[in-house]
C-alpha cells in the first residue's frame, strides 16, 4: 500500500505575517487626491488569495483604480456578519523612518512597514484565517461578507460611503460588523486589558473662512482678514473643552477605577486615563470634544494685504454632544468667520452587550486567560460610521497582544509603524474563535 501522509494541521495563523508582509509591499498610499497608486493592485492581490481556495470576490470602483472588494463567504443560516477592513494607507517619507516603509521587514520580532497596524494587519488576519477554513473545509456556520474598501484615510467617500449608496446589495443583509482599532492590549497598573472599539467619535472636517478689505501693507487696515481669522483659530485651538462621560467610556473607566480602587467619575476621569500610559493619548480625547486647527492659507506677497484667508480645522465630537460641539465652534469663531465642511461625518455608540460581544470576550480570555476586556470610544474615525447607516451594530476589533511597553498609538500614521510578529499570530488565533463562535 502507498504509504499515506497527514493532512497537515489546521493553523489559522500559519499565513498571517507573509499576507501582512505581501500587502506592505504593495504601494495603496492614500494621500487624499486621486494621483496616488489606488486600491486596485492590493485588491486584485486579495482577489488571487481568495480564488486560491475556491472563495469569489468581487471588485468594484468608485473612480478608475480606487477598488473595494467585497466576497460572501460561507451559506449557513441567519444574517451574515459584516468583516471589513481598509486597503490604502497613509503616505510615508522614506527619509523619516528606520527601514523603507514598503519594505516589509522584519526585525527584532516586529514586521515594520507602512500599514502594519493601519489596518494591513487585520486585513491579513481575516484572511489567514478565511483560507485555512477554507482549506480545512471548516467554513464558520454564519456566512461572512468580507469587505476590504478603498479610500477609508480620506473619509471613506471612495470606498464604504460610496459601497453604501451605489451597492448595498453587497452588504446590506449584515446585521453586525467587525472592523479595525479594537481588540488591542493596554496594560494598566501591571494588568493587561484588551480594548474593544464600541463607539466613535463624529467628524468635522472644516474649513473657515475670513474676508477683509485688500491693501498696501503699509497702511492702516483695520479689516484684516488675516487678523479675523487667526484670532478665531487662537481661541478655538486653546479652548478647554470640558469632560463628558459616554455610556462606554463610563464602563471603561469604572474597569480602571477598580483597579486603582476608586469610584469613576468625571471629576477623576482625566487621572484615570493617565493610568494608560502612552494610550492616554488617544483616550484622553474621547472624554471632551476636540478641534485641532491644521492648516493655514491667506495671501501672496509680503506687501498686500489679501482679501481673504482661510483656515482647516479637524473637529471631533462625541456621541449626543453635536450640538454642543457646534455651537461652541461657532461662538468661539465670532460672526465673521464662515464655515463650510470638507467632511462631517456622525458619531456612532453601540451597546455593548449581546452574543457579539460575548464571543470577542471568549475568543481574546481563551488565549489570555488573566486578562480583562473593556469597551472603548475611538478618537479617529473608521468605516464604521457608513456601515452603520444601514444599522448594523458595529464593533472595533482586530486583535493583538501587545509589549507593555509599545506605545502603539503612537504608531498609527507614525514613522516606524510596526507591528509585532507573535501579536499577528495571537490575533490570527483569536479572530478564528471569533468567527466560530460569532
Amino acid at each position: 500500500m502507498p504509504e499515506q501522509t497527514q493532512p497537515p494541521a489546521y493553523d489559522p495563523a500559519a499565513e498571517v505575517v507573509d499576507i501582512c508582509r505581501d500587502l506592505i509591499r504593495i504601494d495603496s498610499t492614500n494621500d487624499g487626491t486621486d494621483q496616488g497608486p489606488g486600491e486596485r493592485k492590493a485588491a486584485e492581490h486579495v482577489a488571487g488569495l481568495l480564488d486560491e481556495v475556491g472563495i469569489e470576490s468581487t471588485l468594484i470602483e468608485s473612480r478608475p483604480g480606487r477598488t473595494t472588494l467585497v466576497a460572501r463567504i460561507g451559506s449557513g443560516a441567519g444574517d451574515p456578519l459584516l468583516v471589513h477592513g481598509h486597503l490604502d494607507v497613509v503616505p510615508a517619507a522614506a527619509d523619516d523612518w528606520s527601514v523603507h516603509p514598503l519594505s516589509g521587514e522584519i526585525q527584532d520580532g516586529y514586521l515594520w512597514g507602512r500599514g502594519a497596524v493601519d489596518m494591513k494587519d487585520f486585513d491579513a488576519m481575516a484572511l489567514s484565517v478565511i483560507r485555512a477554513r477554507a482549506r480545512a473545509g471548516r467554513l464558520p456556520d454564519r456566512p461572512i461578507v468580507l469587505a476590504l474598501t478603498a479610500d477609508e484615510e480620506a473619509g471613506g467617500h471612495l470606498g464604504a460611503q460610496w459601497l453604501v449608496e451605489e451597492h448595498p446589495d453587497l452588504v446590506a443583509d449584515c446585521t453586525e460588523a467587525v472592523g479595525e482599532v479594537g481588540g488591542f492590549s493596554t496594560t494598566v497598573r501591571g494588568q493587561r486589558m484588551y480594548l474593544i472599539e464600541a463607539a466613535e467619535k463624529g467628524m468635522a472636517w472644516m474649513r473657515l473662512t475670513a474676508k477683509g478689505r485688500a491693501g498696501h501693507g503699509s497702511m492702516i487696515n483695520h479689516d484684516n482678514a488675516v487678523t479675523t481669522l487667526a484670532g478665531a483659530v487662537a481661541r478655538i485651538g486653546s479652548y478647554d473643552w470640558p469632560v463628558r462621560l459616554t455610556p462606554t467610556m463610563e464602563v471603561l473607566l469604572a474597569s480602571v477605577g477598580a483597579l486603582a480602587g476608586v469610584q469613576a467619575t468625571p471629576d477623576n476621569a482625566e487621572a484615570l486615563v493617565e493610568e494608560f500610559g502612552g494610550a492616554a493619548r488617544m483616550l484622553g480625547a474621547v472624554i471632551r470634544n476636540t478641534a485641532n486647527p491644521t492648516m493655514l492659507d491667506a495671501g501672496y506677497k509680503v506687501n498686500v494685504v489679501p482679501g481673504e484667508a482661510t483656515a482647516h480645522i479637524d473637529g471631533r465630537f462625541l456621541p449626543g454632544y453635536e450640538d454642543e460641539f457646534f455651537a461652541t465652534v461657532h461662538q468661539l469663531a465670532g460672526p465673521d468667520i464662515a464655515f463650510d465642511f470638507v467632511s462631517h461625518q456622525q458619531p456612532w455608540e453601540t451597546s455593548y452587550d449581546g452574543a457579539l460581544v460575548r464571543a470577542m470576550e471568549r475568543s481574546l480570555l481563551a488565549e489570555d486567560p488573566e486578562a480583562l476586556v473593556a469597551p472603548y470610544l475611538m478618537s479617529g474615525g473608521t468605516d464604521a460610521k457608513h456601515f452603520g447607516k444601514l444599522g448594523m451594530r458595529c464593533y472595533g476589533f482586530a486583535p493583538l497582544k501587545l509589549p507593555a511597553d509599545l506605545d502603539f498609538t503612537a504608531l498609527f500614521h507614525g514613522v516606524d509603524e510596526r507591528v509585532p510578529v507573535d501579536g499577528l499570530e495571537f490575533g490570527a488565533r483569536v479572530f478564528d474563535r471569533f468567527l466560530e463562535q460569532a
